[in-house]
């Protein structure tokens, strides 16, 4: 069945600011990546709804966001984190995008989806935006399927080198969604201990600076992949950042291409015991232009 890519050029307006390393040219460069494999459906990104995005957000930081918007520049939320004219709409689309894969994939139009969107979302809590993300799509994508009927249980697979603190606090009361994370500590945001359980429904698989291949798929074989097996998803989402690459510049791990064709590969045979096969990605971070389209595309090759 199809795997499909979903993005927009609305997704290219957000601008954090001259020389920050979320730019536009990481989606560019994600797509120039993936442009030459065949069999894949490209689909357009819709907005997210204010339900949907309200969903994990109050209404009140959401309306917060929207009228923090400028008209020019930036508005600056914290040091790494601003807002430009086209954010609002960026980010629409990127919680859209998730959205509407979740929608396509339940209706059996297709198998798997690779969500090519920025800015990226995990590190955005309930009602605090930080770590570049404006609001956190993979927690809307995740209520959003737990909407539908068939959906009782949804898996969250995050190995961006940064743990996503945004997404463990919004689920880590919630036992109907399981979040697991590999990243590495100590780094940003400083969370993602072993002591950080939830409800029992989080596990977070540190790794240390200079960690490579052999670090990441044991934690994953060992510890990661099991107790996913062992939730019994309906459906896996995944939080795709590909910062913990040999050659991104904010991180120290030592990933090569191979390990994320080898995890994503992992993750799809996982999804065939227990998720009928489905699963969603989404773009974090990954800030080597030319790492990220490679390893976006070795991620992309496994979901297909």
């Amino acid at each position: 069945m199809t795997t499909i890519i979903i993005q927009h050029d609305e997704c290219l307006r957000h601008n954090p600011g001259p020389r920050h390393p979320e730019s536009a040219q990481r989606v560019s460069a994600v797509l120039g990546g993936i442009e030459d494999i065949k069999g894949l459906q490209k689909l357009p990104a819709p907005l997210a709804s204010d339900t949907q995005i309200e969903r994990a957000h109050p209404a009140e930081f959401w309306a917060a966001m929207k009228a923090n918007e400028p008209a020019n520049g930036q508005f600056c939320i914290d040091p790494d984190t601003a807002m430009s004219n086209g954010s609002i709409s960026a980010v629409r689309r990127a919680s859209g995008a998730i959205c509407f894969a979740i929608d396509q994939i339940l209706a059996g139009k297709a198998l798997r989806a690779f969500c090519a969107v920025r800015p990226p979302g995990h590190h955005c809590e309930p009602d605090n935006a930080m770590g570049f993300c404006l609001i956190n799509h993979i927690a809307i994508g995740a209520l959003q399927a737990l909407a539908h009927s068939d959906i009782k249980r949804v898996a969250i697979i995050d190995f961006d080198v940064h743990h996503g603190n945004g997404t463990q606090a919004i689920f880590e009361q919630n036992p109907d969604v399981m979040y697991v994370s590999s990243h590495q500590l100590p780094l940003y945001p400083g969370t993602g201990h072993i002591e950080e359980t939830g409800c029992g429904n989080i596990l977070n698989l540190p790794l240390a600076a200079g960690d490579g291949s052999g670090a990441f798929r044991s934690s994953w074989s060992r510890l990661g992949l099991p107790a996913i097996h062992s939730f019994e998803p309906d459906l896996i989402l995944v939080s795709a950042g590909f910062d913990a690459h040999q050659r991104d510049p904010l991180a120290q791990l030592e990933l090569e291409d191979a390990d994320y064709r080898w995890i994503t590969e992992e993750i799809c045979d996982l999804s065939t015991e227990n998720a009928q096969g489905r699963v969603i990605s989404i773009l974090e971070g990954g800030y080597d232009l030319k790492a990220l389209a490679s390893a976006s595309r070795a991620h992309v090759l496994g979901l297909i």
